[in-house]
């Protein structure tokens, strides 16, 4: 890559991080990699933030994977048909969403933020984020004291 200019021909971009937003499912996006921004067909790659106690509004990613990496903090995230399971992830992990499974993600701690990269198969993002607010009511928060 010698010119700045080779960087915007199709078939290859090296693009910055856009301007934050707050998704509907509640959290702190930085898009980068999008069918806006580069005109990808089958995946969208972004940073998320977390901020400290804060957590997502029950949600699903109808017919779309997620992958994410941690980078840091700890996250935590209620999953499943009820959000009856509950898993912890940290710096240096990485998380697997199947498609259509409800998630309820939250940042454990009230100091530090959750920093992660999310890949996924949804390369518009937000169109396949179905809100779940029936399910909140009966999420068991003792499991996120730790």
């Amino acid at each position: 890559m010698s010119s700045g200019s080779e960087m915007q021909k199709p078939g290859l971009r090296v693009v910055h991080e856009s301007a934050p937003f707050r998704g509907k499912q509640g959290h702190l996006y930085r898009p980068a990699i999008s069918a806006e921004a580069v005109g990808a067909k089958a995946l969208h790659m972004q940073l998320l933030e977390i901020p400290p106690g804060e957590r997502a509004h029950a949600h699903k990613h109808e017919s779309h994977e997620t992958a994410i990496y941690v980078l840091s903090g700890v996250s935590g995230c209620f999953w499943g048909e009820r959000l009856e399971h509950h898993a912890i992830a940290g710096a240096g992990e990485f998380v697997y969403i199947a498609a259509d499974v409800p998630h309820l993600p939250y940042n454990r701690s009230r100091t530090e933020p959750v920093t992660a990269v999310i890949a996924r198969t949804d390369p518009n993002e937000q169109e396949s984020v179905v809100l779940l607010p029936e399910l909140e009511a009966g999420v068991d928060w003792s499991k996120a004291e730790g």
